[in-house]
């Protein structure tokens, strides 16, 4: 090997814990069982018991219980975990329908889970991570954080708000050895992209098993659904020190989508 190419360590969490929010399932707990492979003590954050609970037994992690459209429940669950060192943001959901007929609780729900909990618990774990003199948030965003589609008004927005929020963690986070990035997958094999089809179908008047192939998959190069693991992996190398200078990033794994 060249010596002038430093070799890569590999990802070593011992001693951080890493909070990860809509963790039952999907990216959420891919990410979770990544962490733990590194050896991050993981806390699964879940409305649902039953698979935060399952998800933390399978990863050999923690449960809290958390609805995170409360927003007084999102600012407690980092002292409920007791200091965060790996932040990642990944709670969400989605509803699609015409701007014009949008339901405003709907969207405010969207706004207040995938916006306003991220700030709350960015916020509450700062200080721990300021303490330590490290710290990583991860942003789950999207291609929606940075492209906008019809019929998504509520996600598109939160995501857009999630991008600039993690950029002014990364500024001020700096100075502390913290590290704030957003990973913007393109549509994952998820069950809320599942359960997006019947909408998406509804919504374009084509059938279901035209969805992914002329509306989820029309605008990436690479024509396949992307897997939650891929997902956790960049996350894990975010986590790692050869990453260490990347922070203020939007990651892109969309198949080429924003390359047009």
């Amino acid at each position: 090997m060249d010596a002038a190419v430093a070799s890569v360590a590999p990802l070593d969490l011992s001693g951080r814990t890493a909070l990860v929010t809509g963790a039952a399932g999907g990216i959420g707990l891919a990410c979770a069982e990544r962490l733990a492979a590194a050896g991050a003590k993981v806390v699964v954050a879940d409305i649902s018991a039953d698979g935060a609970h399952a998800a933390a037994e399978r990863i050999g992690g923690e449960a809290l219980v958390a609805d995170l459209s409360d927003l007084d429940q999102a600012s407690a669950l980092p002292h409920r975990v007791g200091g965060v060192d790996v932040l990642v943001n990944n709670a969400g959901l989605q509803y699609v329908a015409p701007l014009h007929e949008f339901p405003v609780e709907r969207f405010s729900l969207i706004l207040r889970l995938m916006l306003e909990a991220p700030f709350r618990l960015i916020r509450e774990s700062l200080p721990h991570m300021y303490e330590r003199g490290w710290g990583r948030i991860v942003n789950i965003s999207s291609a929606h954080g940075l492209r906008a589609s019809e019929f998504k008004a509520a996600y598109v927005t939160a995501k857009h708000g999630l991008e600039g929020l993690s950029k002014v963690a990364a500024l001020e986070g700096a100075p502390y050895g913290v590290t704030s990035n957003c990973v913007n997958p393109a549509y994952v094999r998820t069950p809320l992209v599942e359960h997006q089809i019947a909408d998406q179908a509804a919504a374009h008047g084509i059938p279901e098993d035209e969805v992914v192939a002329k509306v989820m998959l029309e605008r990436s190069a690479v024509k396949r659904l992307i897997e939650p693991a891929e997902v956790a992996e960049l996350v894990a190398y975010l986590c790692s020190p050869a990453a260490a200078s990347i922070s203020g990033a939007s990651m892109a794994m969309d198949g080429g989508w924003t390359a047009r």
